[in-house]
């Protein structure tokens, strides 16, 4: 029930407010800079880091459409800010082959954003009034791929905090059994220093009563002292005699 309760309150925080939600994951008609040019782009920005959008956006295109998207290098070495794939179809686009091209980049630390234009050969990139049927189903994609990225961060995040939860729940029960361990302990020292207190009580009622005896053996010792001496000097006299 907790944990339910938990929940629900990460998917209420995650959910609001809409206004701001509403700015992201909305595909819209745009532009680029490239090869010296004005291109028209679909642009979209979803949560998370460049590089998390930069490496779903391949794997979505691929899992999608099977497009593999070149220019990540081999190991980041090799890397490129535009991402490319010469002559791919895509049926939902146009019957021709394209080349399709992309970039990420980041407004913030929590927002990505990608940019997205096609070519149906050389000089003859997707425009919204010069191939509107085909520019508008680029922007389907693009908004396809950005509903996937607001599932997956979702889920991301959601995931998250279900590790901090059950990470919370695990600190809180070896809290608990950190206190009733250190209760516990207090409690038997605290027995332990009334057991003290008590034989320290009965050690010093035992000395005081060792020092009274102490007293009374000292004056029987002296006067065991005296009647030696005394029958000493009775029997030096009677040997003199």
């Amino acid at each position: 029930m907790k944990q339910f309760f938990g929940l629900w309150l990460v998917l209420a925080a995650l959910c609001s407010p809409l206004a701001v939600q509403a700015q992201l994951y909305d595909a819209r008609s745009s532009s680029v800079n490239f090869e010296k040019r004005e291109r028209d782009a679909v642009k979209v920005q979803v949560e998370g880091t460049a590089q998390w959008t930069r490496d779903f956006w391949q794997a979505w295109l691929k899992d999608t459409y099977n497009i593999k998207l070149k220019g990540s290098g081999v190991f980041g070495v090799g890397k490129k800010d535009v991402l490319e794939a010469k002559q791919v179809p895509m049926s939902s686009v146009t019957g021709k082959l394209l080349d399709l091209y992309s970039t990420v980049t980041s407004p913030s630390d929590t927002v990505s954003e990608l940019s997205v234009w096609a070519a149906m050969g050389p000089d003859a990139y997707l425009s919204a009034s010069g191939t509107p049927s085909e520019f508008s189903s680029l922007r389907t994609i693009a908004q396809s791929f950005a509903a996937a990225a607001r599932l997956k961060a979702y889920r991301e995040q959601i995931a998250e905090a279900e590790k901090q939860l059950v990470a919370a729940e695990k600190d809180k029960e070896k809290l608990e059994k950190e206190r009733v361990t250190l209760a516990n302990t207090t409690k038997a020292n605290l027995e332990k220093i009334e057991l003290l207190k008590q034989q320290n009580a009965a050690n010093k009622l035992k000395s005081a009563e060792d020092s009274v005896k102490l007293l009374d053996n000292a004056r029987l010792t002296e006067l065991r002292k005296a009647q030696v001496e005394r029958r000493r000097a009775r029997l030096t006299n009677l040997d003199r005699k």
